[in-house]
């Protein structure tokens, strides 16, 4: 069974972090990975950092230029995540860009991901027609699963297409705009956790972007199965460092 689907099977609130590979230095990677499981962490999204990423905001964007700057390079994480599952348990999901994955070949890319332990690829640029019509057997076939966003602004249809399709979670986006964290969400925002609570999906979601603290967090997961951390744990990790995450962790649930 995919770790992804191990981690849902209970009814705990899920907490996820993303992270720029890379960054603050370029061998954070396996630090950054065992403090946040040491700290109780259900999941962690690893960030494939791209020139141009569109869906970011300005802290994401920012680390993973740093990270470019560093020399983080696909192959370079590849490099850095070999032998990982001999100390990391929790699954560990990609997240990057089309591009990046193409340029280093499609299924070389699934064939790596599998021989390292990789359990899923998040890539906000693959529509999920394109997905389900020319990738969706490759990945089955190297037991990766992709998992999709919606916004406030997707359709009914589109949700419902993309919870037939794909696998392991929904990344619920709170909001149409990038990536960044906030200190509440709008009554528009919770209705929307709502609506989408309701639809009574297959796929479980989560739900990112604008999640900084405690308070963020409880609302997100008042209509989900959890929440993801992405640019208010990168800020944290840029002012007090990797000694420092059990603190964040602590600070959320």
């Amino acid at each position: 069974m995919n770790r992804i689907d191990q981690t849902f099977q209970g009814d705990q609130k899920l907490l996820s972090i993303y992270f720029s590979a890379g960054h603050p230095a370029l061998d954070d990677t396996f630090p950054i990975l065992k403090a946040l499981q040491d700290s109780g962490v259900d999941m962690v999204e690893i960030g494939l950092p791209f020139s141009d990423p569109l869906a970011d905001g300005p802290t994401i964007q920012e680390s993973s230029t740093a990270a470019l700057r560093n020399g983080m390079t696909t192959e370079k994480l590849f490099e850095q995540l070999h032998n990982i599952r001999e100390h990391i348990h929790i699954p560990l999901v990609l997240m990057g860009y089309f591009n990046p994955m193409m340029q280093y070949g499609i299924e070389r890319f699934c064939q790596k991901c599998k021989a390292i332990g990789i359990d899923g690829l998040i890539i906000p640029d693959l529509p999920v027609d394109h997905y389900h019509l020319d990738y969706k057997n490759l990945f089955d076939q190297y037991d990766l699963y992709n998992m999709f966003l919606i916004t406030p602004q997707t359709s009914e249809e589109r949700i419902r297409y993309i919870d037939r399709v794909s696998n392991g979670f929904i990344y619920m986006v709170s909001s149409a705009s990038v990536t960044g964290a906030q200190n509440t969400f709008s009554n528009a925002t919770e209705d929307y956790f709502k609506r989408v609570g309701e639809m009574q999906l297959s796929t479980p979601q989560l739900v990112g972007f604008g999640i900084s603290n405690a308070e963020t967090y409880r609302a997100a997961t008042r209509y989900s199965r959890g929440a993801i951390i992405g640019s208010a744990f990168i800020k944290f990790l840029e002012q007090e460092g990797v000694g420092a995450i059990p603190k964040f962790i602590k600070n959320i649930r």
